[in-house]
């Protein structure tokens, strides 16, 4: 039997520590408008607030900090399809409503939603609803909804900007209990796509890759790594 020169470890999907607190949400330009809105709470000018986003950009996290100060109740969206807005209603003062776009066009969970929303206004509860699309965007099936989404105050995390891609790299990497030099990230920054996804594929990438090839991450394997995607 012949075994090649260079052992292949196959690598185990341990999972990662993710760090969702107030002192690991690094603010930038990008971010810092729904920072300000957060900060702002209770005084929010409308039953609720829309945190709106591209994938990994950082709205789950903030809703997170969010959540730690307003103790809101988390809800999945999917729920809306078959539980009551007075039962949701009933779990709390506060609430957080993450990742609804799949679930617009739906016509039971729109119809939750449209009651929950009257009976938040009505008490002077508050909801967080994170989004990836604009409400300008999104296609509603019951007119009032739509109505009521677009004239909510919402608030968008743009693109980042090199502070914050950095620190969000070094998170990343951290929650994955994984050490980078400056020099990984300076390497990183001018080559890889510009987006929060991105940053999350490449750690992820870069993990299993170190892992498999038993190798620490350095300039040479990033390179592979961004090989690797843009294959």
């Amino acid at each position: 039997m012949f075994l090649s020169s260079k052992t292949h470890q196959i690598p185990l999907d341990l999972g990662s520590r993710h760090a969702f607190g107030r002192s690991d949400f690094h603010i930038s330009p990008s971010n810092c408008d729904a920072v300000g809105w957060i900060d702002r709470w209770p005084d929010w000018s409308a039953p609720i607030l829309i945190l709106q986003g591209s994938p990994a950009s950082g709205k789950s996290h903030l809703a997170a900090v969010w959540q730690e100060t307003s103790k809101a109740i988390m809800i999945k969206p999917g729920v809306l399809t078959f539980e009551t807005a007075e039962h949701l209603f009933s779990l709390g003062d506060t609430f957080i409503l993450d990742g609804l776009d799949p679930w617009l066009g739906d016509v039971r969970a729109e119809t939750t939603l449209f009651h929950l929303y009257n009976m938040l206004k009505e008490a002077n509860k508050t909801m967080m609803v994170t989004m990836r699309m604009a409400p300008s965007n999104a296609d509603f099936i019951i007119p009032d909804l739509a109505s009521r989404f677009r004239a909510a105050p919402s608030v968008a995390i743009h693109a980042p900007d090199d502070m914050l891609l950095a620190s969000v790299l070094i998170k990343l990497f951290s929650d994955r209990q994984l050490i980078v030099n400056n020099d990984v990230i300076t390497y990183l920054l001018p080559r890889m796509e510009r987006s929060f996804a991105s940053a999350r594929t490449i750690v992820e990438t870069a993990d299993h890759m170190a892992l498999s090839e038993k190798r620490g991450i350095s300039i040479p394997l990033m390179r592979s790594v961004l090989e690797n995607m843009h294959a």
